[in-house]
């Protein structure tokens, strides 16, 4: 069986939508509901260990998070898609490149972790392993991708969200594929429309980051900074977001 999926609208134009490490299939904020259905049809799909996939077990990479994401393809019979990630799910999505280049149209890479991992160091790979078990580092890690100027009622939020909604063993067990793993050399020079969507108030995965990588790696690339948002545009800046994806979506050649 597939993994568990949420599909939104019933368009011509077929998306895969990679949820990133503290999400979930329900858990992109009101975005979903902005987006356009009659041009696209888009699946949100549920990780393992994430949403109504708890309790599955692993592999927890982002390597079979792409070989899920073909074979949901596949249950749908969608031959060709585009593909949108947020923050682990940018990894995600080139993965899916990488083992399937003939079939998908376009990237979409919201706040995106690129091909290349991310850089942490030893004081940041204790933070974001601690978030395994302890909720009090997932406050802060949202907090700090967000800039530390939202309120707390939204944080507490997220976190709960996170909480009910992943296994803990999960939330660990990915983070070194996200992190370490870099596939630079298997997509670098691919010539698909990639929309690279960073926020203006992430310290970690910002323009700067992503200019470093995704516009190096991908010669078609685009960037539009998502202003007033850091990390979680979806929850902070949503109606921007989907008018920016919808925009690009819509000039992806078929």
């Amino acid at each position: 069986m597939p993994n568990t999926h949420v599909i939104v609208g019933n368009g011509a134009h077929k998306v895969i939508a990679l949820h990133g490490w503290f999400g979930h299939a329900h858990g992109w904020g009101p975005f979903p509901q902005h987006l356009d259905g009659k041009n696209c049809s888009f699946a949100f799909m549920d990780q393992r260990g994430y949403g109504g996939m708890r309790g599955s077990g692993g592999p927890y990479t982002v390597e079979q998070v792409a070989q899920d994401a073909l074979a949901l393809a596949d249950h749908l019979d969608w031959q060709r898609f585009s593909l949108m990630g947020h923050s682990m799910g940018g990894a995600a999505i080139v993965h899916v490149l990488a083992a399937a280049p003939q079939r998908v149209r376009s990237l979409v890479a919201i706040t995106p972790v690129s091909a290349a991992g991310v850089p942490m160091d030893d004081d940041g790979w204790k933070l974001f392993s601690s978030a395994e078990t302890e909720m009090a580092a997932r406050r802060g890690i949202i907090d700090f991708t967000t800039g530390n100027r939202l309120t707390g009622v939204w944080l507490d939020a997220m976190v709960a969200s996170t909480q009910a909604h992943s296994d803990d063993e999960a939330v660990g067990g990915y983070m070194p594929s996200w992190v370490k793993i870099s596939i630079v050399d298997k997509v670098k020079g691919q010539k698909l429309p990639v929309l690279v969507l960073p926020g203006q108030y992430d310290p970690a995965l910002g323009e700067a980051a992503c200019r470093a990588t995704w516009m190096e790696h991908f010669p078609n690339a685009r960037l539009e900074v998502v202003h007033n948002a850091g990390h979680y545009p979806m929850d902070e800046a949503p109606v921007f977001l989907a008018t920016a994806v919808e925009k690009f979506l819509a000039g992806v050649p078929a």
